[in-house]
């Protein structure tokens, strides 16, 4: 794991392929960031929870498929 620190406003780029992604620190209080990102539109951006949930459900799906 990379671990970087950044200031308000500063951020990190991300390319994948050619694809770039900004991630962008925004603000910075108490014990939470809010960070922001800049992709094309057709880059899928999610919250980790979100994204193993997701995951699960097309799992879920292709088990009934083989049934």
């Amino acid at each position: 794991m990379l671990v970087l620190s950044r200031k308000r406003h500063e951020s990190v780029v991300i390319n994948v392929n050619g694809t770039i992604i900004e991630v962008v620190a925004i603000e910075l209080k108490n014990d939470r960031v809010r960070i922001g990102f800049e992709a094309p539109r057709e880059v899928a951006i999610h919250r980790k929870e979100i994204f193993l949930e997701m995951q699960r459900e097309k799992e879920r799906g292709e088990t009934r498929k083989e049934k």
